[in-house]
């Protein structure tokens, strides 16, 4: 039997294609596991400073939870929190780690850790002297989240916006991802933030990340 190269491929992107529909279907009907539930007090010493060992080990059981293995370098000073200086850590904080951030061929691969409840807080990444603006897109391994971008604000949007964010949220356009599904920034330098109410293990696929780039909506966010 004669088979063509683009009948080959045509098949294989149609059976991707049902892959992912039959995976966003089935998760959909998953419920979240079990998840310890934790006060923002639980994270902060008794002089008000956030305490980043009691913030990995809350990531930890979640792992657990998940399922999602504990890999050597997750034990290490790769693996990092943030609480982005709010003091509002069960809504505005991450924990995360940069498998790979290569600055001469422009690629970057990280995995985002986010508690039930909280939320990356908004920001943009800006054009500078070392790197173009970053694109970035993402796909939720473990939980579920939203993500937002600039546009037409999605009906209801305002009911899901995290306290910390009421009054300065620029990106109102709302999608959620399921596990297997992938969202990305639609262009350069826009306004975006993501919310994961049931805790999520996210995947970030993207260009070179240059820390110098990161610009907050909030006016007291910083890392």
């Amino acid at each position: 039997m004669d088979i063509s190269r683009r009948t080959v491929l045509t098949g294989m992107a149609a059976a991707a294609a049902g892959s992912i529909l039959a995976g966003s279907a089935e998760a959909a009907e998953t419920k979240a596991p079990a998840m310890k539930k934790y006060r923002n007090e639980d994270f902060y010493k008794a002089d008000g400073t956030f305490d980043q060992e009691k913030a990995k080990q809350a990531y930890y059981e979640m792992f657990e939870a998940f399922g999602y293995p504990v890999y050597p370098r997750l034990k290490t000073a790769d693996f990092w929190v943030a609480e982005f200086g709010l003091g509002k850590f069960t809504e505005v904080g991450m924990a995360g780690i940069f498998w790979i951030n290569d600055k001469k061929d422009s690629y970057f691969g990280h995995e985002i850790y986010l508690l039930p409840g909280q939320m990356i807080p908004e920001h943009k990444h800006v054009k500078t002297a070392d790197a173009a603006p970053k694109m970035e897109a993402w796909m939720p391994r473990h939980g579920w989240i939203y993500i937002y971008g600039e546009g037409a604000p999605t009906p209801g949007v305002d009911a899901r916006i995290p306290a910390s964010h009421k009054e300065c949220a620029v990106a109102r356009t709302e999608q959620k991802l399921m596990p297997g599904e992938v969202g990305q920034l639609a262009s350069a330098e826009q306004w975006h933030w993501m919310l994961a109410p049931e805790g999520a293990v996210v995947t970030e696929y993207a260009t070179y990340h240059d820390g110098n780039a990161l610009r907050f909506s909030h006016p007291k966010a910083k890392l």
